[in-house]
This record gives C-alpha cells, sequence and structure tokens, in this order.
C-alpha cells in the first residue's frame, strides 16, 4: 500500500547537502541531525567508558587520577545521559517518526524544529568547548552544590551548555505534544495512535513539567558562581540540600524520560514481528500515563540518607513502589503480544526481547533500592552504578538500538546486514552481564562509586574488576560490529522495500526512505485501530492520490540555524568572564548581536512561499497550541524556584531586610505591566479584524510600558544593593533571583512583541499569519500574572 513518489533527483555535493542541513525544516532530516548526533556521542561516551574500565581494572592504577579521571566520568555520564538515550528516542526517532505515523507532512512548528535541533548540538559543543578553556567540568553529571561552587571552568561551559540543552528541549517537548495534539490525519483520534505516537506525548509532556528541575539546579548553581547569589549557602541561612530537590525533580523523572519513548518501540517492534496486534492497547496506553504522572513523586528516594525525616522517607517509598506497577503492565503488555506470535527473529526483535530481560533485573533492584535500610547500606555504591545502567543501558540503550535496526530501512532506503546486526546484539548482551553483575557484587562488598582508585587485598574487589574491564572491551566489540553493520550496509547498498517488515502503521504506507511530502495521498478516514494499514487492507479502503504539485512545504532558511549559532557564541561568552575590563567579553557580544539580528531575519521570512490553509484538530493554530505547551514549562519554572523561597521563607531562615524594596514602586510597576496586558490584547484585537494601523500603534504601546517597566525594575535593583549586601542575606538572595528571572523574561516577552511589531511594519503579518503574535502575545499575559504573584510574596507579604 506503500505511494508511489516521483524519481529522486541526482545526490547533490557535500556542501549543498551541509547547506540543506542548515536551511531545512523538513521533520526528517531534523530527526537525522538528532540521531546521527545522538549515536556519535554514544560512540563518544562509550569510550570514554572503556577508559574509566582501564583505570579500574586492578588496584592503585595510574591510567586516570585525580581530576582527570573526574572529568572523564562527567563527560561519560552527561554525554550519555544527555546526549544519546534522552534525544535518541524522544527526538530522533520522534521527530522522523511521529508525523508519519500521524499521518502527516510535518511536526506543528517546523522551523522552532529546526532551532531546537542545532541548539541541541551546539549545547554539546558548548560543554566540549571546556577542553580549551581549562579542562573538562569534573564534578559529576549531577554537579551537586556546593562541590559545583568551587570547581574549574569547566563547571560553567555545564552549566551554560545544560540551559541550552533544556531550552532545546523544552521546545522540541512542545513542538511534539502540538503536534500530537492538534495534527493527526483526519479521522485519527487519540485511542487509534500508534503506541509509539503515545509514548512521545506522554514524554513530551513529562519533559514540560520536570525540565523545569534541571534548569532551576543549572542557572542557580551559575549564578552562585557568577554573582554569588545562592539559595544553598549554609553560611546565610541557605539549604544545600534544596539543591537536590531541585536537581532530582528532574533527573528522577528523567529515568521515564529515557524509558517511555523506548517501550513504544518496543511495543512497534513486537507487534510488527509476532504478526499480532498490541496486547492490551489501553491499558499499555494507561501505564505510559501512569508512569508520567507516577514518575513525578519519587525523585527523593535519592535522598534517603541526607537526614530528612521518616515521614518523608516512607511518603517516598510507597510512590517509589508504586510506580513499579504501570512499569510492570508494559512488561506483561509485551509479553502478551509476543505470546502465540509467529515470531521472527530479527536483530530488532532480539534487542527488544534482550531489554525484556535485563530491564526485569533492573526493575528488580529498583524496589530493593526503594527498602530506606538496604538503600542506607549500598547508597553511592557500585549497586547503584550496576542498576542505573541495568536500566539505561540494558533497557533504553538496547531499545535505541532495536529501533534503529527496525527503521533503518525506512529512514536510509536500505537494508541491513543480519548477520552483523545479530553479532552486535550477542556481544552487547554477553558484555553487558560480565561489566553489570559483578558490580552489584561489588556494591554489596562495599566498593564506592566515583572513586578512581582501590586498595589491594580487599575480598573480591580485584577479581570482580578486571572481569568488569573485560565485559567493558566485549561491550566495545559489539560498538565496533554495530559501525561495521553500517558500513556494510552502505556498501552494499541493498535496496529496502516500502515495507520490509509488514508494519501496519502509516510510515509504512510511503517510499523507503519517504520523499520530502510524506505522502501524495488523501488516506481514508476511517481508523478503527492502531493499525490503519491492515484494517484498510481487510476492510478494501485505499489511499486517493493527490497532485505533488498542490503540496506546499515551509521555505527552507538559514536563519533558525544562525539564531542557534548566536546563542552558541553568546553561550560560551557566558561561560567565561562576562567582562573585560569595563566591557562585556566580546563572546557576549558577538553571539548577542548575532542572535538578535537572526532572530529578526528569521521573523521576517514568511513561513511558507504562497498562503496554505492549515487543517488542525482543535482548531486552533499551531503557534497557539505550541505556546500553550510552553507555557507550562514556565509555569513550573517559577514554581519550583518560588517553592524552595517559600520554604526558605516559613523555615525562617529567609528574613526580608529592613531596606526591602518599596511597594509604591511595585504597584506602579504593576500598573505599566497590566497596563500592557490590555494593550497586547486589543492590538491583537486589531489584527483579526484588519485594523493594521491601530495594531501597529496598540503593539508599540505595549512594547513601551514593557520597556518602563523593565528600566524601573533596575532602578529598583541599584537602589535596593546600594542599602543591602546580598551576600550576607539570604532573602535579598532570593529576591534578586527570583525577581531577575522575571525581569529576564519581561526582555523575552518583549522581543517577541518587537517581532510582530516588525513583521507588521513591513506588512509580513495578517489576520490569517499572526503565529508570532498569537504566541508573543499568550506569553505577555503570563509574565504578567507571574508579576503579580511575585508582588504578592516579595513586597507585600
Amino acid at each position: 500500500m506503500a505511494v508511489t513518489a516521483p524519481n529522486q533527483p541526482t545526490r547533490p555535493g557535500l556542501g549543498a547537502q551541509i547547506w540543506d542541513l542548515m536551511t531545512t525544516s523538513d521533520h526528517k532530516k531534523v530527526g537525522m541531525i538528532y540521531l546521527v548526533t545522538s549515536f556519535v556521542m554514544f560512540g563518544v561516551a562509550g569510550i570514554l567508558a572503556v577508559l574509566i574500565r582501564v583505570q579500574l581494572h586492578g588496584p592503585e592504577q595510574k591510567f586516570l587520577v585525580g581530576e582527570t579521571y573526574n572529568q572523564v566520568l562527567t563527560l561519560h555520564g552527561a554525554t550519555m545521559l544527555f546526549y544519546f538515550i534522552i534525544p535518541a528516542g524522544l527526538n530522533g526517532f520522534g521527530n522522523f517518526l511521529v508525523p508519519l505515523m500521524l499521518g502527516e507532512r510535518d511536526v506543528a512548528l517546523p522551523r522552532v524544529n529546526s532551532f531546537a535541533a542545532w541548539l541541541f548540538v551546539f549545547s554539546a559543543v558548548v560543554i566540549y568547548t571546556s577542553l580549551f578553556f581549562g579542562g573538562a567540568p569534573d564534578v559529576g553529571w549531577t554537579f551537586y552544590y556546593p562541590l559545583s561552587k568551587v570547581q574549574g571552568p569547566g563547571t560553567d561551559f555545564f552549566m551554560v551548555g545544560v540551559l541550552l540543552l533544556g531550552l532545546s528541549s523544552l521546545l522540541g517537548s512542545a513542538n511534539f505534544a502540538a503536534t500530537v495534539y492538534n495534527l493527526r490525519a483526519r479521522g485519527m483520534g487519540l485511542w487509534k495512535m500508534p503506541i509509539f505516537v503515545w509514548s512521545v506525548f506522554a514524554t513530551s509532556m513529562l519533559s514540560l513539567f520536570a525540565l523545569a528541575g534541571i534548569t532551576a539546579a543549572s542557572l542557580t548553581v551559575l549564578l552562585s558562581r557568577k554573582l554569588d547569589l545562592t539559595l544553598f549557602n549554609a553560611g546565610i541561612g541557605g539549604d544545600p540540600v534544596l539543591y537536590q530537590q531541585f536537581f532530582w525533580f528532574y533527573s528522577h523523572p528523567a529515568v521515564y524520560i529515557m524509558l517511555l519513548p523506548y517501550l513504544g518501540i518496543a511495543a512497534e517492534v513486537a507487534s510488527t514481528f509476532a504478526r499480532k496486534p498490541v496486547f492490551g492497547y489501553r491499558f499499555m496506553v494507561f501505564a505510559l500515563v501512569g508512569i508520567a504522572v507516577v514518575g513525578f513523586l519519587v525523585w527523593a528516594h535519592h535522598m534517603f540518607t541526607v537526614g530528612e525525616s521518616l515521614l518523608f522517607q516512607l511518603v517516598f517509598v510507597f510512590f517509589t513502589v508504586l510506580v513499579a506497577i504501570p512499569t510492570g503492565v508494559k512488561i506483561f503488555n509485551l509479553l502478551g503480544t509476543l505470546w502465540g506470535g509467529q515470531l521472527e527473529f530479527k536483530t530488532p526483535l532480539l534487542f527488544v526481547m534482550g531489554f525484556m530481560f535485563n530491564f526485569l533485573l533492573g526493575g528488580i533492584t529498583g524496589v530493593m533500592l526503594a527498602v530506606v535500610p538496604f538503600d542506607y547500606q549500598v547508597q553511592d555504591s557500585y549497586f547503584v552504578v550496576a542498576h542505573f545502567h541495568n536500566v539505561l543501558m540494558a533497557g533504553s540503550g538496547f531499545l535505541a538500538f532495536a529501533g534503529l535496526y527496525y527503521w533503518w530501512p525506512k529512514i536510509t532506503g536500505r537494508m541491513y546486514p543480519e548477520f552483523w546486526g545479530k553479532i552486535h546484539f550477542w556481544l552487547f548482551l554477553v558484555g553487558y552481564l560480565v561489566t553489570f553483575m559483578p558490580q552489584y557484587v561489588l556494591g554489596f562488598l562495599g566498593m564506592p562509586r566515583r572513586y578512581y582508585t582501590y586498595p589491594d587485598g580487599l575480598y573480591l574487589w580485584n577479581q570482580l574488576n578486571f572481569t568488569s574491564t573485560i565485559g567493558a572491551f566485549i561491550l566495545a566489540l559489539g560498538g565496533i560490529a554495530w559501525v561495521i553493520a553500517v558500513l556494510e550496509s552502505f556498501r552494499q547498498n541493498v535496496k529496502a522495500p516500502d515495507n520490509p517488515w509488514g508494519g501496519y502503521t502509516l510510515e509504512w504506507a510511503t517510499t523507503s526512505p519517504p520523499p520530502s511530502y510524506n505522502f501524495a495521498v488523501n488516506f481514508p478516514r476511517v481508523f478503527k485501530s492502531e493499525r490503519p494499514l491492515y484494517d484498510w487492507e481487510k476492510e478494501g479502503l485505499k489511499p486517493t492520490p493527490v497532485s505533488v504539485a498542490d503540496i506546499h512545504l515551509p521555505a527552507p532558511t538559514v536563519w533558525p540555524f544562525m539564531t542557534a549559532v548566536g546563542l552558541l557564541i553568546s553561550g560560551v561568552g557566558l561561560a567565561l568572564p562576562w567582562t573585560v575590563g569595563n566591557s562585556l567579553n566580546g563572546w557576549l557580544v558577538v553571539g548577542i548581536l548575532t542572535f538578535i539580528y537572526s532572530l529578526f531575519r528569521w521573523a521576517l521570512r514568511p513561513e511558507y512561499d504562497q498562503p496554505v490553509e492549515h487543517h488542525t484538530v482543535t482548531g486552533k493554530s499551531n503557534a497557539w497550541v505550541g505556546m500553550a505547551w510552553f507555557i507550562v514549562s514556565e509555569i513550573a519554572l517559577f514554581g519550583i524556584l518560588i517553592a524552595g523561597y517559600l520554604y526558605l521563607r516559613l523555615a525562617g531562615h529567609a528574613t526580608p531586610p529592613v531596606e526591602r524594596p518599596a511597594l509604591w514602586l511595585a504597584l506602579l510597576n504593576t500598573f505599566f505591566l497590566v497596563s500592557s496586558s490590555f494593550t497586547v490584547h486589543y492590538a491583537h484585537h486589531d489584527l483579526r479584524t484588519n485594523k493594521f494601523s491601530p495594531f501597529r500603534l496598540g503593539l508599540l504601546i505595549s512594547i513601551i510600558l514593557g520597556g518602563i517597566f523593565f528600566l524601573f525594575q533596575i532602578y529598583e535593583f541599584a537602589n535596593f544593593l546600594q542599602h543591602v549586601n546580598y551576600q550576607q542575606q539570604l532573602w535579598a538572595n532570593a529576591f534578586l533571583m527570583i525577581v531577575g528571572l522575571h525581569g529576564a523574561h519581561v526582555v523575552i516577552g518583549g522581543t517577541g512583541l518587537s517581532l510582530a511589531y516588525a513583521q507588521g511594519l513591513a506588512g509580513k503579518i495578517n489576520n490569517h499569519e499572526q503565529g508570532t503574535l498569537e504566541g508573543a502575545s499568550m506569553y505577555w499575559h503570563l509574565v504578567d500574572a507571574v508579576w503579580l504573584f511575585i508582588v504578592c510574596i516579595f513586597y507585600i507579604w
């Protein structure tokens, strides 16, 4: 049931291909940016892991010692988690496949998608740039305070890289949520979507809430290093444990961000190679959403040993055990799907079955860690290292390769060599077991993690560490087999059929690889299950061809890429000392100018070369839905910082000074900001009724009012700092941090309004194409609402 596409043009040269990647907004090419980067970073992190195991193969080794070992360990953990496990499943496979599975031509916000992808790449560049400016970060991937406050300059690059990565992830997650919620083939309801789409949707919602935690953690660490602004300094009443609350509020839900997309992959592979529909489809969906919800309530099981109350510990024990229930449902769904099926033991299915065995071990050891007395004994030991890799390396990592082999024909248009794929699997399975099973025993024997050496003569330590290192080299051989499989696929160049596995979801209804427009058909509007190709074939329904000439795609533009370049340069400037003499450092100046210029050029380039009607499920524009989801993340960010402040305030640690900022000035500023919300609202109304002159005037007034607010806030800060030494006053730290962050959001919102105003002056906005203004006005109203809350908790209370 494949669509016949026009013959592909002659392959362009390398320069043309690079330019195409820089200017594209095609979701498939964006997905390839994520996938290629993620799997390359997997290779880098794997090499770093082998170096770690070489150091630990015997006692008192001198291969990697001290700070060098810490740097390698930090880069291994950060690279494997932030640049492989998380992005490969969600952003890589998600970008390539979700629009295809939904029967659409692209994601909701194609240009934002391209910008987010390049920002993802450049965030990694920022972190690895630290190697040329004093050394890599050496604080571990968790960058705990106060260690991260005092370590070398690599930590600054790490924090800036994490912040840029967080922005990329938020934009990507909002885009996925908007795509699934607002763009589906006509007739496809939520309950008829493939499981993989559900897994991406659940992960996106989870990310939008959870990313606030790591954003708050990395931002507060960076501010403590650059400006000595902190909520964690015990010397002035702060609480270092509060940092852990921020960090783990993201980083345990992140385990499910690292897992849920791969569970979707497992379901798709199992269903196809068992020749059966997914067993318990609705229960599987409920399990995915259940994991996403309960996953928010377990973060503090990482903190059982920090001295919190018994009640605190018991609550998180309960929810940690509870999350095992929907996770177990998923495993039984997979078993039920495979049971009684006509199994084809191709490489993708082997990786799924390897996942099920290993993930079961990881789940059992996870429940063990939920038992507080047991956790006391193995906390920060190699038992935790083994458990963590059991879930992520042999869990999500195996499924990443299952997905890669499964969709390799669709992505590349080539088949892979089955022999090398199976060699890869068996080397990975054996290598994993030999590497990490001994580490469980080492944990029981008391070996702590993150130590670069250990003494000779301890019971079984030498033997178990040597065995673990042998396993690491077996894993490395598996990685070499994978590279050979990839190279052989391109060398042999065996053309893939459109549907080599006999799949029944819509990505198999187009050519391999798909054309830029995905489908040149209108699909039947009858969706009886998540397997439409099976249902349509059974009922004799066929897609209706449409002329390719009638398909209009977003115009290519380089400005999203250049905007990301501006943030890359600015990011390096933020990591370096901010001033040279009495002026900003050159990196910041060039980066900010590049960013602003590129952003305005992006806004002034219409997305389509001619007007295009967009079908949406909700009737709302993609910009509206995308911004609505993005606002969720902003509310969460302010929420977690304000919650930290309220805890310190109610505990009596953050007492306002006598010289607190004047209420009258805050109320005056409130008048300016609230007034600007009304003028934005009426400007938007004028645009919708084609009153362009009042629209431009109202928008200009809003921007001016926002500028007045910001100038008054600068005056307020300057006056406050003349009377209070904030480095010795915790309330002042909280005030400057949270109110200052709101001021930054005023600048961001004002920039968004300025983009819409520039479009109005250039005649590039109208009542049909008003996405910039829709998003900017919604964001501006959020800024106003947050300010009203800030006035209550900082100026009135």
